[in-house]
């Protein structure tokens, strides 16, 4: 009688479409910006996403073999997170990195929790934090035209002068392998939202929260060519719309989604303006992540005829 009855991790969500279908529209979603990245950035963007990629799934093959679990690196979403994790990696970084990462992601981050739907932090932006404590040298190194050069938002910091709005949207500059392109990035995400794997509240609220606190804190004012290099000129594109909206780790009501794209916003903004560091959205979403258990706790609606408290009233 009990092997009639299947017990799955959530998220429970009430579609005819399989994990599997979902994680593949998300790796086509991402193919415009990985494209680019390794047209921009040549052979060696091919080889870090090859290697990030095998990396995850040998992982997640690997740990389920050894632990007697099912198989599920079918779902595809080993696949996703070694993509994304490739995508934040500079091109100059050692091959081995990506390795590393793609371990950590998947053994620490996803399968020592539970597997999918039961992770705390997104796996990619884990591993990526993780990498950058562990190795900054290697993950700080950007190149661009076989040359080291500071990123956009380096450049802001450091000299205050505006990079070239034009460079930034079609990605013209330097970074991690997937980041510069907006263009490339805005494809994905209209593709996500019009295939309605994700909605647009997370990202849209997060993107515009962040602009009014660089509007008021940046030191520039509303100036629009300021906001727009901070909004393009990083990761904060990639974040917003590829690892904010992750099922597992964001919040499922509308109010919750909300509430979390103002703290992801606040936070991205803090960190750029008052850290040290010149991005911050892989602290910033890792930290709202620690938090979206809370925020469901204060938003989740309640049964009809049932007080906060749980007594029933009437």
């Amino acid at each position: 009688m009990d092997k009639l009855l299947k017990v799955s991790a959530s998220p429970h969500v009430r579609s005819k479409i399989r994990s599997n279908h979902l994680m593949q529209l998300v790796l086509i979603a991402l193919l415009p910006t990985t494209a680019f990245g390794v047209f921009h950035f040549g052979y060696g963007a091919a080889v870090h996403i090859v290697v990030t990629v095998a990396a995850c799934v040998i992982s997640e093959y690997l740990y389920e073999y050894l632990m007697h679990r099912p198989i599920t690196v079918g779902d595809c979403s080993a696949a996703v997170t070694g993509l994304l994790l490739a995508l934040n990696l500079p091109v100059a970084a050692p091959y081995w990195i990506g390795a590393v990462g793609g371990v950590f992601a998947i053994i620490v981050v996803k399968q020592l929790f539970g597997g999918l739907g039961q992770n705390f932090m997104n796996p990619a932006l884990g591993a990526r934090v993780f990498l950058l404590l562990s190795f900054a040298g290697h993950m700080t190194n950007f190149t661009y035209d076989t040359m080291t050069v500071a990123t956009p938002l380096q450049t802001l910091r450091e000299t205050g002068t505006v990079p070239s709005l034009a460079a930034l949207i079609t990605g013209n500059t330097a970074g991690t392998i997937g980041e510069t392109s907006a263009i490339a990035l805005l494809i994905g995400a209209l593709f996500l939202v019009l295939m309605g794997v994700i909605e647009a509240t997370i990202p849209v609220v997060y993107i515009a929260v962040f602009v009014l606190f660089m509007g008021i804190f940046g030191g520039h004012g509303f100036d629009y060519q300021f906001l727009l290099a901070h909004v393009a000129g990083g990761g904060l594109m990639l974040g917003a719309w590829f690892m904010a909206t992750d099922y597992v780790t964001s919040p499922i009501t509308t109010k919750g989604k909300v509430i979390f794209g103002v703290i992801l916003g606040i936070f991205t903004g803090l960190f750029r303006v008052f850290g040290t560091s010149t991005e911050g959205v892989s602290y910033a979403i890792i930290l709202g992540n620690l938090l979206v258990p809370i925020i469901e706790k204060f938003t989740m609606p309640h049964p009809l005829g049932v007080k906060k408290g749980g007594r029933i009233h009437g």
